[in-house]
């Protein structure tokens, strides 16, 4: 590359990055499914308990498309593949509104808006931290931010919507409206060019070791620390979800609060859900991906252990508490993940790298509402679902130690 269009992609980069940001704004409201699902399943006559499917469903297939995206965005570039993936995630939120049963729930959000969204999402995580190898964290922690914040917008902004116009033309509104952001604002994405060093940037000076780090896929397999990732990435997310996919409901069950202060509730999750991912990603540029992992796994065991405080007294301070907390580290993992994922692997192949990656967080979208929902049906009570969330989590914490071990093994 000359150093003219190395000035020009140092400059251009930025409005990649805040493309992937409004575009993140929009897919992010996926995570507004426990304001919209409420409405929804008494339209259809239902508890809301009896779509936690769909959104299970949504989440467990992203892989999918992230490592077929991955694929075709090294091929490619991201501008198309994030074409069709708004397409797709517009016309699954669209034709929520005709639904007649769980079944068309599960075929236009949870399969064509869930792979839709995976497509576009892995895009705007992975090609943006491409352009940014001087802010890695920064950069992942602001692109997944306002993927999170975006509920803090739509959840308030759907009920307000369903309540006014029903919740299917609710779904046919946003559905249009998003088809639209997300498409335009793919027409202006760029491709990272291979090494790519931004103007004024000094790569640190690497090991031999180091200088091998871009890993293939099949490489990347082959090595214990992408399993011991993959977990603490499934533990991380298990809780996370567990808590996001049905805060309104919890609310409303375990403490005893009205549908108003339920729907703040879930906004309030949101909120801190968006500050763990802008924080916790620039903050992990300083302390360390995997301190920063560590931290967050402590403090989601006393979350944990404040939700099952609350779930025992009904108290509706401890709950609020727990449920920040559980935002604040759901959001670290959502913003530290990616960033600590190129560091391991390298940025090559790191589209699909992280599709790969992926497949622990969709084990969690089905793993973490499915806990919640069963142990709640056969016990009528949230306890013991947040009882096995601490072993997870704990798991995750043994397993962020392991990582060390690993990584001080392989120094050696």
């Amino acid at each position: 590359m000359t150093q003219e269009e190395i000035r020009s992609l140092t400059k251009s980069r930025w409005v990649v990055l805040i493309a992937s940001c409004l575009i993140n704004l929009c897919i992010g409201s996926m995570y507004a499914w426990s304001a919209l699902s409420a409405p929804m399943a008494t339209e259809l006559g239902l508890e809301p308990q009896n779509l936690a499917i769909v959104f299970s469903i949504s989440n467990a297939v992203g892989f999918i498309t992230m490592i077929i995206g991955g694929l075709l965005n090294d091929k490619f570039g991201p501008k198309w593949v994030m074409f069709v993936g708004g397409v797709m995630f517009g016309v699954g939120m669209f034709t929520c509104g005709f639904a007649q049963n769980v079944g068309h729930l599960i075929l236009s959000y949870g399969l064509c808006l869930g792979l839709g969204l995976a497509l576009v999402y892995g895009c705007t995580i992975s090609n943006t931290i491409k352009f940014f190898p001087d802010k890695r964290g920064m950069v992942g922690g602001m692109t997944t931010a306002f993927y999170g914040i975006s509920s803090v917008i739509f959840a308030p902004l759907g009920n307000m919507m369903s309540n006014a116009m029903g919740p299917r033309k609710t779904f046919e509104v946003l559905g249009a409206i998003f088809l639209v952001v997300i498409c335009l604002g793919s027409l202006i994405m760029k491709t990272c060019p291979q090494g790519f060093v931004p103007e004024g940037y000094v790569p640190p000076v690497q090991s031999a070791s180091a200088k091998s780090n871009d890993k293939t896929p099949i490489e990347m397999l082959k090595t214990p620390l992408f399993y011991v990732m993959l977990i603490m990435l499934t533990a991380g997310g298990t809780f996370g979800l567990m808590i996001i996919s049905t805060a309104r409901s919890i609310a409303v069950n375990m403490v005893g609060a009205e549908a108003s202060v339920a729907a703040l509730l879930v906004s309030v999750l949101c909120l801190f859900n968006t500050a763990g991912r802008l924080v916790a990603g620039s903050l992990s540029d300083k302390l360390g991906r995997i301190n920063t992992l560590t931290t967050a796994l402590v403090i989601a065991l006393l979350g944990l252990g404040l939700l099952i405080g609350a779930s025992n007294t009904g108290s509706m301070a401890l709950f609020v508490v727990g449920v920040i907390l559980i935002g604040i580290c759901f959001g670290t993992f959502m913003g530290v993940f990616p960033g600590f994922t190129t560091d391991q692997f390298g940025t090559k192949n790191n589209t699909v790298n992280y599709g790969i990656m992926w497949i622990g967080f969709s084990i969690a979208g089905v793993a973490g509402p499915s806990i919640l929902t069963s142990t709640y049906s056969a016990q009528g009570s949230y306890t013991m679902a947040f009882v096995i969330a601490i072993a997870i989590a704990a798991v995750g914490l043994v397993m962020s130690f392991v990582y060390r071990a690993l990584v001080k093994k392989n120094h050696n």
